[in-house]
């Protein structure tokens, strides 16, 4: 009996990863549909492979971007700056996408829900405040609230100034960064147990009936959403690389949209991108910063969010907008995006940001941020997606560009 059962595990761990997590996510289903007491009971495993993922990752992006900075030398590739550019671009071409839709496809939301909690920020100007007040905060409390912007900040102050000192130094950096990383392809090994219990969760708690209501809305945010991933996204790869964009494009989705839609956390999927940068063969000084910056700044989804919510308010409220404050709308958005990771509950509560533009008051806003929290559960979940999948892709497009270039 015991060969037999051998027998069937074998084939199933010989698999790569992408199909095993496959495997998870319809075991999740099933589990769901058939059983949805039991599903609840096994959310246990989705969280523990969420926090294990959010334990390692402030840990491991500072060992790696130490380690990267410190043994860098002078004319070693670099492409932080393509990267960053591409990340701009990426945003502000998925917020122009999203008002167009808005406009297309306009959508009306129906109001007077409970208000939710949470502060707002006042404004564009507060958010970069505080974008540069966490760039300077305690190490060990960085480190301990998962704050990235002050990790990059301390990682790369640290790593500029151990390339003065002794290699022997500059090797103990070395062997922590791969020791945790290390750790962290433990983890991963453990994701398809992780999503099973996160599908299985999700679909029992919440199910389809709370989205139905909202189907429209949710239908446009998911578009706008897809449409970036398979169109938008491979034209501006392809303008940098002048290369078919689509074969790096489905291996981000796979390698890193799947777990990213699951766990619903950019920080959290920091070591599965940085897992994946190394499987594509990626310049790991790059990748190394660009990663966890990505993470924190490059957030087309959530510019999609706020510019498909706040344009539905706005019809809602019967207010016309014209298209030089549609542009604005866009600016807006994308400027308030790269602040997600500072405020809690993410884009949905940068939403009165943005309605401001509009005249809207406060009260209705936050009742708008309300229909946001019932459609998160699919929501949030693409938006993280298309997110941390974006930033391997736009990583791989500047990595080969430049690769390109210096071999040509």
């Amino acid at each position: 009996m015991s060969s037999r059962r051998l027998g069937v595990v074998r084939p199933l761990l010989q698999m790569g990863l992408i199909p095993q997590i496959t495997i998870g996510i319809i075991a999740g289903v099933l589990l769901a549909v058939v059983w949805p007491e039991t599903a609840q009971s096994v959310s246990l495993l989705g969280q523990l492979f969420i926090s294990a993922l959010k334990a390692v990752a402030p840990i491991l992006v500072f060992a790696l971007v130490t380690a990267a900075i410190a043994n860098h030398q002078q004319g070693q590739p670099t492409h932080i700056r393509g990267v960053l550019l591409l990340y701009v671009i990426g945003t502000l071409v998925a917020a122009v996408v999203a008002v167009i839709a808005s406009f297309v496809f306009p959508t009306e939301l129906t109001l007077e829900l409970p208000e939710v909690s949470g502060n707002p920020p006042g404004g564009v100007v507060e958010i970069l405040r505080n974008l540069l007040l966490s760039a300077v905060t305690n190490p060990v409390s960085a480190l301990m609230e998962g704050n990235f912007i002050a990790i990059l900040a301390w990682a790369v102050g640290l790593g500029l100034m151990l390339r003065q000192g002794r290699d022997a130094t500059r090797q103990v950096v070395n062997d922590l960064s791969d020791a945790i990383s290390g750790i962290v392809r433990a983890v991963i090994r453990f994701a398809p147990l992780g999503i099973f219990g996160l599908v299985a969760n999700t679909l029992a708690d919440a199910g389809i009936g709370a989205l139905l209501e909202y189907g429209r809305l949710l239908a446009v945010i998911v578009g706008c959403m897809l449409f970036v991933a398979l169109v938008t996204n491979p034209l501006i790869v392809f303008l940098h690389t002048r290369q078919n964009p689509y074969p790096l494009v489905f291996a981000c989705l796979r390698g890193s949209a799947i777990t990213a839609f699951f766990t619903r956390s950019s920080a959290a999927n920091i070591p599965v991108n940085l897992n994946l940068c190394d499987r594509l063969g990626l310049d790991p000084d790059t990748y190394a910063i660009s990663i966890p910056l990505g993470a924190t700044i490059n957030m087309a989804g959530a510019a999609i969010t706020i510019s498909v919510i706040t344009l539905a308010a706005a019809n809602t409220l019967g207010i016309p907008v014209d298209f030089p404050t549609a542009l604005l709308l866009c600016v807006v958005s994308s400027i308030a995006a790269c602040g997600v990771s500072g405020v809690a509950g993410g884009s949905l509560l940068l939403i009165p940001l943005a309605t401001s533009l509009f005249g809207i008051s406060t009260e209705v806003a936050m009742q708008v941020v309300a229909i946001g929290f019932v459609i998160s559960v699919v929501q949030d979940s693409t938006e993280t997606a298309l997110n941390s999948s974006t930033d391997v892709l736009f990583t791989a497009a500047a990595c080969r560009s430049a690769e390109a270039r210096e071999s040509a």
